[in-house]
Formats: C-alpha cells, structure tokens, sequence
C-alpha cells in the first residue's frame, strides 16, 4: 500500500464510496466532492487503461478518448508497474 497515499482523510472518503449503493448515488456523490473536469479525466484514464489491455496504439487510444500521450504513458506505467488497481477492476469489470 502507498503510505504517502495513506492518511485518515483518505480512509474515510474510501470508507464513503464503499457506502454507496447505485451508480445513481456515485454521480451524486462524486458530482458534488470533484469538479466535472476531475470526473472526466477520471473517467478517461479508465477508458485509457481498457484501451491499453486490448492492446489498442497511442494513436488510436488519444483519437478515440482525447488523451494526451502523456495521460496515455502514465496509464500504461500504472498498468505494468503500479499497484494492480486497474487490473483489479478491469478483470472484474470483464465479468
């Protein structure tokens, strides 16, 4: 686990998304604690990381989502070095 990451504040936004039950109570949850850009980009580094995993180029990935190369490297790096959280959610979202 990132213990820079790690605090009592994080916990406890963690412990509030687990909390919700729909994908209604998410888009009134995450509306008002993040700004539409935050949940946007969000949103596009998922959709980058499912890219990445079917094995879709740079190019095609920015085209389709608006990424830049840099949003797109650093999805990737997260992918094959960081903590397995896109895995994670990718292979259950496949389910």
């Amino acid at each position: 686990m990132n213990s820079k990451l790690k605090d009592e504040f994080t916990d406890q936004l963690f412990e509030a998304i687990l909390l919700l039950e729909d994908k209604e109570e998410c888009y009134k949850f995450f509306e008002d604690i993040c700004t539409v850009n935050e949940i946007k980009s969000l949103a596009q580094r998922l959709e980058v990381a499912k890219m990445l995993k079917k094995g879709s180029t740079y190019d095609e990935i920015a085209q389709d989502t608006g990424a830049s190369t840099a949003t797109i490297s650093r999805v990737k790096r997260c992918l094959n070095y960081g903590a397995d959280g896109y895995q994670l959610i990718l292979e259950r979202m496949d389910d």
